[in-house]
């Protein structure tokens, strides 16, 4: 027997509780979990520095990954046993936009994140069109109907107008979607069935893929005017001088859905006691990220900033995870959902996040032709596995790990994500019927439209 197989055994029979014991043993010890350098990636970092995967018997390796093509296509091949994913890219991947693979999750790793950042130019062309709060800071919400005579200028100058987001089926791409049209700007659609991946057709802004931590660099560099990316590279152009943050994704909705932990299902159905080892573990995590209204988050912030995690200054990461967030240089507010991991059921994986995601893929031609309401259903409930995350919650909550209360009743369906505030346009999101939802935006396809 190896060490490392001697000291699994002696993990596994150390733990407490029949939950553990029904569970079993992981059939894989030795893992390898990719992630991309951000902060929402925090739940595997805490799990490997407090020892939560160790108290699972599994000893697992954390490797940053250059891009999320990269990533996903280590997953796919076994490079990677699992990920931080963005949210829309298991379903992408299983309805075959881009890679063709049934990646399903059973863990979301975080609410909101996200931002929406202009150059310093741009920015001083949009504040006319600002209203102000008594204070004569700038009222946020801000709208996209504010960017609209920055971009007819470019137009009218004969030059396109140009956004960076992380991935076609990234969060950012339909928050930034979501954003320029509530304003009244189209951000363009893709044709897919014409070969046209490129999502500018009758674009007004023009978005294309620039992986997160070169986002402040590219728009400094004048080749993209503004940008959407989680933390920390929001708060970076702040503190670079080079950018102004003019939206978080909790304005445009609060509590969205925003990274996953993602598996290849073949995966999954070969390492079932693994996986719910791992989504054990990554429980753990979130909680810890949380509990005591984020009194560990100073400590997270030092783990984050190091060159394996994120890699980025304390105090720009610090900006973000403890509360607060910067928009013009010294316009710090209170933010204090910016970040969310355990709370509001932050990590179950609820099927009207994936009819979200799937509605916006059609809205913008990513799924060229009308599918039903019960495609929508069905491919939710293939791809977020709540089934898997409630037996892992079931057994934390059977050996005292943690308490019912943790989580939604697990006796009940759970169909729709609470604690969910209203979208920036006012567009009622109604889950249960998505083609009618999607049949409600002036901007996108319709119907029996196709691109």
């Amino acid at each position: 027997m190896t060490l490392k197989t001697l000291a699994a055994a002696i993990l596994i029979l150390a733990g407490t509780g029949a939950a553990q014991a029904e569970i079993g043993p992981a059939e894989k010890q030795d893992l390898k979990l990719g992630f991309i350098k951000l902060t929402d990636m925090a739940p595997l970092a805490i799990a490997w520095e407090q020892g939560f995967f160790m108290d699972e018997g599994l000893f697992v390796e954390l490797e940053a990954q250059a891009n999320w093509k990269v990533l996903l296509d280590g997953v796919v091949t076994g490079d990677l046993d699992g990920a931080h994913m963005l949210a829309g890219q298991p379903l992408g991947a299983t309805i075959g936009y881009g890679t063709q693979a049934n990646i399903i999750t059973a863990f979301s790793m975080d609410l909101n994140g996200n931002g929406i950042t202009v150059s310093n130019d741009v920015w001083e062309e949009m504040r006319p069109h600002i209203n102000d709060n008594s204070d004569g800071k700038p009222a946020h919400p801000i709208s996209a109907a504010a960017l609209k005579p920055v971009i007819e200028q470019y137009r009218d100058d004969g030059e396109r107008f140009r956004m960076g987001m992380v991935f076609p089926v990234s969060t950012h791409n339909y928050e930034l979607r979501y954003w320029l049209a509530a304003g009244g700007l189209n951000p363009g659609l893709y044709a897919p069935q014409r070969g046209d991946t490129s999502g500018t057709i009758d674009a007004d802004v023009h978005l294309s893929v620039t992986p997160p931590p070169q986002m402040p660099s590219t728009m400094e560099a004048g080749t993209i005017q503004g940008y959407c990316v989680g933390e920390p590279w929001n708060q970076q152009a702040v503190f670079k001088g080079i950018g102004v943050p003019v939206i978080t994704d909790h304005e445009i909705w609060p509590n969205n859905p925003e990274k996953v932990f993602g598996v290849t299902e073949a995966w999954a159905e070969k390492y079932p006691n693994t996986h719910l080892r791992l989504l054990r573990a990554l429980i753990r995590a979130a909680h810890w990220l949380d509990e005591n209204d984020n009194a560990n988050r100073e400590e997270a912030v030092k783990i984050l900033a190091r060159s394996s995690y994120v890699g980025a200054d304390e105090e720009v990461i610090a900006n973000s995870m403890t509360g607060t967030f910067e928009y013009e240089k010294g316009d710090v507010r209170k933010v204090p959902d910016f970040n969310v991991f355990f709370r509001y059921y932050a990590t179950y994986p609820y099927p009207s996040d994936a009819i979200w995601y799937l509605s916006q893929m059609r809205r913008w031609g990513q799924i060229p032709e009308p599918k039903s309401d019960d495609w929508y259903m069905e491919t939710a409930a293939k791809v977020y596995r709540a089934d898997i995350y409630e037996e892992a919650a079931r057994s934390l909550i059977e050996d005292g790990t943690l308490s019912a209360e943790d989580f939604p009743n697990l006796d009940e369906e759970n169909f729709t994500r609470p604690h969910q505030g209203e979208l920036i346009d006012g567009v009622a999101f109604t889950p249960r019927e998505p083609n009618a939802y999607i049949d409600s935006f002036d901007i996108g396809l319709k119907g029996s439209q196709t691109p």
